[in-house]
């Protein structure tokens, strides 16, 4: 028999892993709890399974418990249903935050329940959608053993990719997707600026720079990223780097900064590359 799972907080990305658990008989859903039942009533129409209820008194004793509120919430939350009473030693109770450890889960953990996170590395903008593209999904994940050992047979049986993590490293582990995404955005802007400088109208600026910024992405996932190095720095060409850097900074004191900072990581990533070279 599929074990039961109660859901607090089940916005986009509850719906979406609660509806591929039922479609696929993984877990049964059991309660529903958001900060309105209206909200509740919505997640389990979605789900096609489940029962909303209004507050943490009313959820059945269950054997897993997903807290998929968001970052600011899942304390508050845990804390709420250790007070409940709900949680024993048999119970795995885990969040989907990839800011904060499992170790947040403190109150459940005094409870008696098995904690972890586990944080699937995708847009959930649309549950339906994210639904039918989940299987493949990466997840970064650390806890308890018990849970862990629960939680990656559910996670695992829709086709999820489970990644195991330092706990003590959770904040840094979600830099690196800021650093990959927003961060990847914020760069690409700083350049379309650049372009702008040159006199390159920015619609022209972005038909120019999208072969470059797909090429180099395909060559980073093909190679990794010490092999897709290419440039003025890989070819050993200070001269014009520093160029660069001069002019950079007396057009934009930030921008320069910006670029003083890349030239040092880029040395530091051609070095690399020259060492296994040789």
């Amino acid at each position: 028999m599929a074990a039961t799972l109660n859901i607090v907080g089940c916005g986009k990305l509850g719906r979406t892993l609660a509806r591929l658990w039922t479609d696929h008989s993984v877990l049964t859903v059991q309660d529903v709890l958001n900060q309105s039942l209206e909200s509740a009533q919505q997640a389990v129409s979605f789900v096609g399974a489940g029962q909303a209820v209004a507050d943490y008194a009313s959820l059945r004793p269950a054997d897993i418990y997903m807290i998929a509120a968001t970052d600011d919430r899942i304390v508050p939350c845990c804390e709420e249903l250790a007070r409940a009473g709900k949680l024993t030693a048999h119970t795995v109770v885990f969040h989907c935050s990839g800011a904060l450890p499992s170790g947040a889960l403190q109150a459940a953990q005094q409870a008696g329940a098995a904690v972890a996170s586990v944080h699937p590395i995708r847009s959930f903008a649309s549950p339906q959608q994210a639904a039918a593209d989940f299987a493949g999904t990466y997840c970064g994940v650390e806890g308890d053993p018990q849970a862990l050992a629960t939680l990656n047979e559910s996670f695992a049986a829709i086709g999820a990719r489970m990644v195991p993590i330092h706990a003590d490293c959770k904040v840094i582990y979600h830099a690196a997707a800021v650093f990959a995404s927003n961060y990847l955005v914020t760069l690409l802007d700083v350049a379309l600026q650049a372009y702008a400088k040159s006199g390159v109208p920015q619609d022209v600026a972005l038909r120019m720079m999208e072969p470059l910024v797909r090429g180099t992405l395909d060559n980073v996932f093909n190679v990794g990223t010490v092999n897709a190095l290419t440039g003025p720095i890989a070819r050993g060409d200070m001269a014009t780097a520093d160029r660069q850097a001069r002019a950079v900074a007396e057009w934009n004191k930030n921008h320069g900064k910006l670029y003083e900072q890349f030239v040092e990581l880029t040395k530091a990533l051609a070095a690399r590359r020259h060492s296994t070279q040789t």
